[in-house]
């Protein structure tokens, strides 16, 4: 579980309790039932095969009877395996042309091994699709699932991690649920099929065999134990592999800027080993097991033959069936190992449903109200009354705070660090809810509008400005506005100031940015933000740190495109740099989760108060 820690959010990742209502069995369960009817064929179908298995073997002895002769089988009683065959055999053995009979049972043994394979497969296959199925529905349940979870969680939540559970562990899940149930299927099917033949063939020298196979497991229980400690060793590795990498690539720029290649190379290399090596160890025990059950079941067999052979004599048992007993008891090792390895693969199954299910059980999903209506738009004001909230395990980042926003005016949050500006400005689009207080357009609160409604009417730009891998029309017109024409698109690029730019790049506006924008620069990542802002046309807007990281070219580039985005909206700033609000209509100063002041610039650098002295600050600095 340590693969993916968040930042703001103790479940279900750092508390060691259980999540609550995560019941993989039930769930599991549910993500099976659309495809019960391919998991029943494909479990008939291993049955099937198992059955084949079988009767194939037990050909053994007519054939061995046709090839040596009827005579030297003797006048015995015929066992309940050979009454069956004499039935199924009928009219293919004509002892009066021995030819003629072994090349009939040729035939049959031919056949029987053409249909078993046949269902094999396809009773393989439909356990592949249905576990293809289940890792598509647990994949699309934890999409679906961080769409809606709380955002504070989603973002905090450690990528690398997630992505080992989304893929890895998946696997794990649905491996079990699917092929590896129909292979378990079939291995038990040929189990009993085994031990009935045997018991068919000789009451007393199955039990001497069914005495001899817990001995077996029980020699190979300790090879499979480190097989299960290895491979959870080595899975817990490979998610801190993974989330290391994830992390390198993020901070590409920070690695290069500090020279810290070589010291990340060091962690990687360290990681890479320590996985490598949980790897080998879980390879080199799995290797053991088949020669430790070789060497074991060699002894089984002489063991039976020695037994075998003493009955042999005393006319007990014919030296064809002995033959066709040692053969089928040969095979009953194989599916009494592959059934009891099959727990160890439920058991880490079990432990990547875990997994799996705190991600589909994300704390606090988004619904709304079935009562909940269209946002019809802000027509007085905009507020937030009495508003608490603390992120799970800190503080209290708001503490009573109380702002009113009047329609079409710029109100500018300011303070240090961690005063929580960011924190208020995501209670508007109820990216987070308030634990005290509420959040009111025009004194109705807003939990009685759809969320979609309400953020379709507000636009967002960060200073952490997202550009996905597509086109930059795709991003421009992104979600909802993606039907906007090309001429809707270019008109909101040239408000933006990025018209000139994107005309430049190799296929204008059917340029792939690639992954996070890498193609751009940072002002130009912002314009193709407040595009799509733009094409929105939203009512309200919240800019976050929108000119942080900008040089000053870029920056007057963007703060032109702001202006424009400015006329007739309802607008929310937050920044650090005091100089880009200065021509809000009110600033409000936040320290602490508390508003400590309220105001235009003018007035509150003439208060002397804690603004003036952050703007003091600021022009000592630059």
């Amino acid at each position: 579980m340590a693969a993916f820690l968040p930042r703001r959010s103790s479940c279900p990742w750092r508390c060691s309790r259980p999540v609550r209502d995560v019941t993989p069995l039930r769930h599991l369960g549910a993500l099976v039932a659309p495809h019960r009817t391919l998991l029943v064929a494909a479990t008939a179908a291993a049955a099937i095969a198992a059955v084949l298995d079988g009767f194939v073997l037990t050909l053994l002895i007519p054939f061995l009877r046709v090839l040596f002769g009827a005579a030297a089988v003797g006048a015995d009683v015929p066992t309940a395996v050979e009454q069956v065959l004499a039935w199924v055999t009928r009219g293919f053995l004509d002892t009066a042309d021995p030819g003629r009979s072994l090349l009939n049972v040729a035939i049959l043994i031919l056949g029987g091994v053409a249909i078993k394979n046949a269902a094999q497969v396809g009773g393989e296959y439909l356990g592949r699709v249905v576990q293809e199925g289940v890792a598509s529905n647990l994949r699309e349940g934890v999409f679906d699932r961080l769409q809606i979870a709380q955002l504070g969680v989603v973002i905090g939540a450690r990528r690398g991690g997630v992505i080992a559970t989304v893929t890895a562990d998946v696997e794990h899940v649905s491996g079990v649920v699917g092929s590896s149930a129909v292979t378990a299927v079939r291995q038990l099917g040929l189990l009993v099929v085994y031990v009935a033949i045997l018991a068919a063939l000789s009451l007393r020298l199955t039990v001497v065999t069914m005495a001899l196979v817990p001995v077996v497991v029980l020699l190979l229980s300790p090879v499979l134990r480190n097989v299960r400690r290895s491979s959870r060793a080595a899975f817990a590795e490979r998610g801190e592999l993974s989330a290391l990498l994830v992390e390198t690539l993020d901070g590409a720029r920070v690695v290069r800027a500090h020279s810290g290649a070589d010291y990340e190379s060091q962690r990687f290399r360290a990681a890479l080993g320590r996985y490598r090596a949980r790897t080998l160890d879980a390879q080199r025990f799995a290797m053991l097991s088949g020669p430790v059950s070789e060497t074991l079941g060699a002894a089984a067999i002489l063991l039976l033959l020695a037994a075998g052979t003493s009955w042999v004599g005393g006319g007990a048992l014919r030296p064809e069936v002995l033959v066709a007993f040692v053969v089928v008891s040969l095979r009953v090792l194989s599916p009494v190992k592959k059934l009891a390895q099959y727990p160890a693969l439920v058991a880490q199954a079990a432990a990547a449903a875990e997994r799996i299910f705190a991600l589909m059980h994300l704390p606090a999903p988004e619904r709304d109200d079935p009562a909940a209506t269209e946002f019809p738009g802000l027509r007085r004001t905009l507020a937030v009354r009495g508003a608490w909230f603390a992120y799970e395990g800190e503080d209290w980042v708001l503490r009573d705070v109380t702002v009113r926003i009047g329609r079409g005016e710029v109100v500018a949050l300011v303070g240090p660090s961690g005063a929580g500006k960011s924190t208020l400005a995501d209670l508007l689009p109820r990216f987070i809810e308030p634990q005290r207080g509420v959040v009111l357009v025009d004194d109705v609160p807003v939990s009685h509008f759809t969320r979609d409604s309400l953020r379709r009417a507000i636009g967002v730009v960060s200073q952490e400005t997202v550009v996905f891998n597509d086109t930059v029309e795709a991003n421009i017109a992104y979600g909802e506005w993606r039907s906007a024409s090309r001429a809707q698109v270019v008109a909101a690029a040239r408000l933006a100031n990025a018209h000139a730019f994107i005309a430049q790049l190799p296929q204008g506006y059917d340029t792939r940015l690639g992954e996070r924008g890498h193609r751009l620069s940072g002002g130009e990542r912002q314009r193709i933000a407040i595009a799509r802002a733009l094409l929105r046309d939203p009512p309200i807007l919240i800019l976050d740190e929108a000119t942080a990281h900008l040089d000053a070219a870029s920056e007057q580039l963007v703060q032109e495109a702001l202006a424009r985005l400015f006329v007739d909206r309802t607008v929310l700033v937050i920044a650090h740099r005091l100089s880009t609000v200065r021509r809000a209509d009110r600033i409000i100063v936040l320290e602490r989760g508390r508003i400590v002041e309220e105001g235009p610039h003018d007035a509150l650098v003439a208060a002397d108060g804690r603004y003036r002295e952050l703007y003091r600050l600021q022009l000592a600095v630059t």
